[in-house]
């Protein structure tokens, strides 16, 4: 199952007590105050980890508590630091903070930390207060309280290549035929319920990811459809490829399916509507021609990219992979 948002609550550790005590031996005559400093308390860090792919353990888990530090001893006896505690989220999860919604970390890289909650410090014991005119102080600190918050996870693809389109477009056939992604494909809208990675291999030793987001409606933007929660994983891609189907089957009208889309990509965020793109034409082995026409006069108008593409028969895909490895720079070195 693939997860990519989970709303947590992070719970760091509570700083151990200092201790009350002093040193009564029967040959050390004033043996004055010996209670010992708390021991810190453990802090909650977030790693990323390059192997998990999904946030479905969060889906189970939602409270994570670091371990407490030990309160101080007799004999200025330290109290042991809490443990850490290490929580591991999909490289690509954006960490933020629930009540005010400003972005805590984004974890773009493997192994990556951060500190997400911070565990309280120890207390100090009585020893610690000792001066000159006060020999048997009788004053301790208890522990300071672990730092407690709530944090949204979102998981957001990281990969070079968005296929984006309104459902059925044909982007799972594509992706299946460009790489060794195999997701579900049928003849019914929203097949795809969660992105799809792929790795195209180009030429010798290159190669870049292509993500096939799910199928966008008009109003995604405001939750419409599969709604917006696919729309972030476009943010992170370099370059989108907008499909959209030109067959009996497709819609009647395909400038206006560009238009849809186009609208609610600018609408979730504005600086996708400035980011590189080809247009592609699908399903052309069954292409209604005046649909194919009027969308490849609907391009050159507007001044951008044309591609026309069958996934099912392989025309047109060779000069779709040289277009999107130009487009990224791979291989050009």
């Amino acid at each position: 199952m693939f997860v990519d948002y989970a709303k947590i609550h992070l719970e760091a550790g509570d700083g151990g007590n200092g201790c009350l005590a002093f040193r009564r031996e029967k040959y050390v005559p004033r043996g004055g105050p010996s209670g010992g400093d708390g021991g810190r308390g453990g802090d909650i860090v977030l790693q990323s980890n390059p192997h998990l792919s999904t946030l479905l353990p969060f889906k189970y888990k939602k409270h994570f508590k670091a371990q407490r530090g030990r309160h101080g001893s007799g004999n200025k006896r330290h109290g042991k630091d809490g443990q850490d505690l290490i929580v591991e989220v999909p490289v690509g999860t954006v960490m933020s903070d629930a009540d005010s919604g400003d972005v805590l970390f984004d974890f773009s890289q493997p192994e990556q930390t951060f500190v997400a909650a911070r565990g309280g410090r120890g207390g100090r014991g009585n020893a610690a207060f000792a001066t000159a005119t006060n020999q048997a102080p009788r004053r301790i600190e208890p522990g300071a309280e672990g730092q407690q918050r709530q944090v949204v996870l979102e998981l957001k693809t990281l990969a070079d290549v968005g296929l984006i389109g309104l459902p059925n477009a044909g982007k799972s056939t594509l992706i299946s035929a460009i790489s060794a992604a195999r997701p579900e494909i049928a003849d019914y809208p929203f097949t795809t319920l969660s992105p799809n990675l792929g790795v195209v291999s180009y030429h010798d030793f290159h190669s870049f990811v292509v993500a096939d987001i799910p199928g966008l409606i008009e109003g995604a933007h405001q939750g419409s459809g599969l709604g917006d929660r696919f729309l972030r994983h476009v943010e992170r891609t370099r370059l989108l490829v907008h499909m959209i189907d030109v067959s009996d089957l497709g819609p009647e009208d395909p400038e206006q399916a560009y238009l849809v889309i186009e609208r609610e990509l600018k609408l979730y965020k504005a600086e996708l509507a400035q980011r590189d793109r080809l247009v592609v034409a699908s399903k052309i082995d069954a292409a209604n021609p005046d649909k194919l026409g009027r969308l490849k006069s609907f391009c050159r108008r507007r001044g951008l990219r044309f591609l026309a593409v069958s996934a099912a028969t392989g025309k047109g895909l060779s000069k779709l992979r040289d277009e999107m490895a130009r487009c990224l720079g791979v291989g050009s070195n």
